[in-house]
């Protein structure tokens, strides 16, 4: 049992559309709303992304950047409060949490998305260069 837990945590990991669509389908059969499903699949989603993505590029590179993504998410989250503080004046920190941890997602993703189609191209390459 405990193998068979580390092989979906490794999958999950390797692979956070896995994740994604998992939680989907559980948060779907528990008949929570679909606009809430997704979001909470993406939420979900976005944590796994915060060490997939490094791992992913890693893998390509053999460099860590997990400083790199943290410093990035940390000036998004200060730049986001700095903008919502000059122009409501009061911060509704639930709400300005969910639009940092979106937006963590989207960029996340684009950034996993490019890694698996960089990691693609080198592999490809190199299987054409080998003799």
């Amino acid at each position: 049992m405990k193998t068979f837990i580390e092989a979906v945590g490794g999958v999950i990991l390797i692979c956070p559309l896995v994740a994604l669509i998992l939680t989907f389908i559980i948060c779907r059969k528990m008949r929570i709303k679909k606009v809430h499903a997704v979001g909470f699949a993406a939420d979900v989603t976005t944590f796994i992304l915060f060490f997939s993505v490094p791992l992913a590029f890693y893998s390509i590179w053999e460099k860590s950047l997990f400083l790199s993504i943290v410093i990035v998410a940390l000036l998004i989250a200060i730049s986001f409060t700095y903008v919502d503080w000059r122009t409501k004046k009061e911060i509704d920190v639930p709400i300005l949490l969910k639009k940092i941890w979106r937006v963590y997602f989207i960029l996340l993703s684009a950034m996993y998305l490019g890694a698996w189609v960089i990691g693609l191209s080198v592999n490809i390459m190199e299987y054409l260069a080998a003799p």
